[in-house]
């Protein structure tokens, strides 16, 4: 035990004991010994990562960009050079000629149908389950979250009979009834993600507009769709991604020619006389496909990064 001298009441001068290896709050403990490179090793090990990541997925995109401005010949014969003419007409044969142009516009009609679909029928079940109370809530939630466990291999066939045999007539080759697969393939992950979103959400400002007279309906759509924008445009860019670049349930359930979408056009481009095909136009046709999801992350990026992030910090 250390000592230390300490003024009596009586005015005289005595010593009181103090713990050993105690200090002051100047004395406070720093940082343990090396914690900073620790520190450093972690960071530049996520950073390396970052880059590598970055590498894989950037250095494909743009391959194909400047290999969409190469002939055939140049691709096969320099696939890493450089072009050096920029040859735009494979831009305009892949529009035209490989009718890019109708699959483009068949796809943004059937995304922008099941987008839109997807986001108001699951937001609106989303906030249901996590707002009200009611016999089989928990059960009817596990269903939907049941439903992102199904491998989409094993509905394209059930969905191809309940399409064809339709009450109303096939579905098959359509766009509405593409736009209903799409709604129906994407509504376990909306509502899963939303659920847990507006459970976020304060409840005082739903009572306020109760208490003012606001219907339920009212309040879903004037007061707690607008706090839950973050999470339905995150949320909506992950629906576009996906039904976007859907690849197998178009080619089971949508095999018309006239309403197909461009991840078919792509593979007829890809298929169409063996290795004579124009592999400029087909780079072109896939730049086509791709810029719009680039465009549309870019434009949300801060968006979905909020949605993200709203749920951590309550």
């Amino acid at each position: 035990m250390a000592t230390e001298e300490i003024q009596k009441t009586d005015g005289t001068r005595g010593t009181a004991a103090r713990p050993r290896g105690t200090a002051g709050v100047t004395g406070a403990l720093g940082p343990a010994p090396g914690r900073p490179a620790e520190g450093r090793t972690l960071n530049v090990f996520s950073h390396g990562i970052l880059v590598l990541w970055a590498l894989m997925v950037g250095v494909p995109l743009l391959w194909v960009l400047w290999s969409s401005f190469k002939d055939s010949n140049g691709i096969l014969s320099d696939p890493w050079g450089l072009p050096t003419v920029l040859r735009w007409e494979n831009w305009a044969n892949a529009w035209n000629q490989a009718n890019m142009g109708r699959y483009f516009l068949n796809t943004a009609v059937i995304v922008g149908g099941s987008v839109v679909g997807t986001m108001v029928l699951g937001s609106m079940a989303a906030y249901v389950l996590a707002r009200f109370t009611f016999p089989g809530n928990r059960f009817v939630y596990y269903l939907f979250v049941a439903g992102m466990s199904f491998p989409v291999f094993m509905l394209v066939i059930p969905l191809f009979f309940v399409l064809r045999d339709f009450p109303g007539g096939s579905l098959l080759a359509t766009h509405h009834g593409l736009i209903l697969v799409y709604i129906a393939y994407s509504l376990p992950f909306t509502v899963f993600f939303m659920t847990a979103f507006f459970r976020t959400l304060p409840t005082s400002v739903a009572e306020a507009a109760l208490i003012d007279g606001a219907s339920h309906t009212r309040t879903f759509f004037q007061v707690m769709l607008p706090m839950a924008k973050p999470g339905l445009i995150s949320i909506g860019i992950f629906n576009f991604l996906g039904q976007w670049n859907q690849y197998l349930l178009p080619m089971v359930l949508n095999q018309e020619e006239d309403t197909y979408v461009l991840t078919q056009g792509l593979a007829m481009i890809a298929l169409q006389n063996g290795y004579e095909n124009d592999w400029g136009a087909l780079m072109a046709g896939m730049m086509i496909a791709m810029l719009p999801v680039l465009v549309v992350y870019a434009a949300f990026q801060r968006q979905v990064q909020a949605g993200l992030t709203a749920g951590a910090l309550k």
